[in-house]
């Protein structure tokens, strides 16, 4: 049985084949080596012959189906690659249809990417075979603010200063290393700490891992609710009450809740107060993560392109700027192909098995787009 697709086909329900440059002849692969390649690397659809493969891929699901020794394979050697352990049989059954949609989501969409029609690539990665519902639950723990309890101390509007085309903190040494939150929903610790770190270092030269398990374990009585999500602005209040926040040596990060054990002792970083910028005004942003540094904001990560990005201009016109469910940190922004982007770090990572999220750990957002995903909807950072 052979079906066909524009410049490919698949034969037997075994072999995959794409016409070469000279139109008369085929280049042909098994399916085992294709869906293994698609399981564990993103799949480039940029070049002709590519997005023929991803046509082929797409055809090669259709017709094998869900029974297929080369499916089955494939899940083994990607859930052993995750290291995905699961309660029983009716809990792997539904993980592996989970993962298996999002591949396929994967694969039309860069397919679209090929075509010009997307300005990013998805990718399968750790987080494969969870719902988009169940990411945003356990992954995206930022609570609402209030901005009615903020004072804004000596912020001054930075929109009318001139600001250099492009800003990456990470060249100077302003920007720790991406962790991997895990499945705990502490993503308001890390961007917090992550402002702080940066002006640490600008004040003090030295760039130190600050703790989000201290504030996940002892900021509860400022209204925090550990791996159940929290607020930006109450890390810095607890930091501020506290007088201080250990660093990541000394109060390792564990994923999940435990008991309060700040010391002096490992003490590493502080604050005095802390600044909100203007709601939705990207411009006033732009001027602070130039002169300031890098600020944490809270954006919508609720869309399966977010979950599964891969790398590119992240730019989804339905990406909703009232929907805010997580918290990053922009460290820098800039243009590429004449489009503008913000720069952010993120924590949908997992460094254990040798790849990360995203562009290792990074997002490039679409900039000045009417405040896309909410990235100026919510931005503070600290004052020391």
């Amino acid at each position: 049985m052979t079906r066909h697709r524009a410049d490919a086909v698949v034969k037997n329900n075994t072999t995959a084949c794409v016409r070469g440059n000279d139109t008369s002849s085929f280049t042909c692969w098994k399916f085992s080596a294709l869906f293994k390649s698609a399981a564990n690397n993103p799949v480039d659809c940029s070049a002709t012959r590519m997005r023929a493969l991803c046509s082929v891929l797409l055809l090669a699901f259709q017709a094998l189906g869900n029974a297929s020794l080369v499916f089955h394979n494939v899940w083994d050697e990607w859930r052993v690659k995750h290291h995905k352990v699961y309660a029983n049989e009716t809990e792997m059954v539904f993980r592996r249809a989970v993962w298996e949609k999002n591949l396929q989501m994967v694969l039309r969409h860069n397919q679209e990417a090929s075509a010009g029609k997307q300005s990013f690539a998805m990718g399968p990665n750790h987080l494969s075979d969870m719902t988009a519902d169940e990411i945003n639950e356990k992954l995206n723990g930022l609570k609402l603010e209030q901005p009615v309890h903020f004072t804004n101390g000596t912020f001054k509007d930075g929109s009318g200063l001139l600001t250099p085309q492009s800003v990456d903190w990470r060249d100077d040494g302003l920007v720790t290393p991406v962790q991997n939150q895990g499945l705990c929903g502490s993503c308001w610790a890390f961007s917090s700490l992550g402002a702080l770190e940066g002006q640490i270092k600008k004040r003090t030269g030295v760039l130190v891992p600050l703790s989000p398990q201290n504030l996940v374990d002892c900021s509860t009585d400022d209204g925090n609710h550990g791996c159940r999500g929290g607020y930006i602005s109450k890390s810095f209040r607890y930091i501020i009450r506290n007088r201080g926040v250990d660093s990541e040596s000394f109060y390792p990060y564990e994923h999940k809740d435990g008991k309060c054990r700040y010391s002096v002792k490992g003490k590493a970083g502080y604050c005095s107060d802390l600044h909100m910028l203007p709601r939705g005004d990207e411009k006033t942003l732009q001027a602070v993560v130039a002169s300031v540094g890098p600020v944490a904001v809270a954006v919508n990560a609720m869309l399966p392109s977010f979950h599964l990005y891969r790398g590119g201009l992240y730019n989804v016109p339905n990406c909703n700027p009232k929907l805010t469910n997580h918290a990053v940190l922009v460290v820098g922004y800039g243009a590429d192909g004449g489009q503008d982007y913000w720069l952010v770090k993120n924590r949908f990572c997992d460094f254990s098995w040798g790849t990360a999220w995203g562009e290792k750990g990074f997002i490039r957002m679409a900039r000045n787009k009417n405040n896309l995903c909410g990235i100026a909807s919510f931005a503070v950072y600290p004052m020391l």
